[in-house]
């Protein structure tokens, strides 16, 4: 009885030391996946290379592309 009960306690240990969870990216907002679900967005690889999957949540917002003028070259003004 005691011997099992010892099995019982070194399994539960090792189920929980074991890392179940999946490599962090994205600055640890993303997950390393084979393959992200559909909502997932992937921007980078991991370094195991997988795909970095990262949800809508914490996707950057699309913006269109802005350039930015330096004033001196502002069409009108002159030097």
């Amino acid at each position: 009885m005691k011997l099992l009960l010892l099995t019982l306690a070194v399994l539960l240990l090792l189920s929980q030391l074991t890392p179940g969870d999946t490599q962090r990216c994205w600055n640890l907002r993303g997950k390393c996946n084979k393959r992200c679900s559909r909502n997932a967005r992937v921007y980078v690889y991991c370094t195991n290379g997988k795909l970095c999957c990262v949800k809508p949540k914490y996707q950057p917002k699309e913006r269109p592309w802005q350039f930015a003028v330096p004033g001196s070259l502002q069409p009108g003004k002159y030097r």
